[in-house]
């Protein structure tokens, strides 16, 4: 079975591709203190489906380009606030 990683969805910007955050727990090794790291996966998204703050199942596959080697499997929880990009219209001259 393929690996599968858990994340933060950081940026949708792209075409059929996400962007997603999945921060792992590490134990220091001498130290025994526990410390976050991130790291960012690409990911095809073929139904432009997730957006930004979605946390995401992704499964790793085949590689569809030079940076992504995994897909969306699915969105586990939805962001509660959509952010939408509004349009800037220049003001009417009088």
């Amino acid at each position: 079975m393929a690996n599968s990683l858990t994340g933060v969805v950081s940026s949708a910007a792209p075409d059929k591709t996400i962007v997603v955050t999945v921060s792992i727990r590490k134990t220091h090794p001498l130290y025994r203190k526990q410390y976050l790291t991130t790291k960012k996966y690409q990911a095809h998204d073929e139904k432009n489906e997730a957006a930004v703050g979605d946390t995401v199942l992704l499964v790793e596959t085949r590689p569809i380009s030079a940076h992504k080697h995994h897909r969306l499997e699915k969105i586990l929880k939805v962001a509660p606030i959509r952010h939408v990009e509004t349009p800037v219209e220049p003001e009417a001259k009088a």
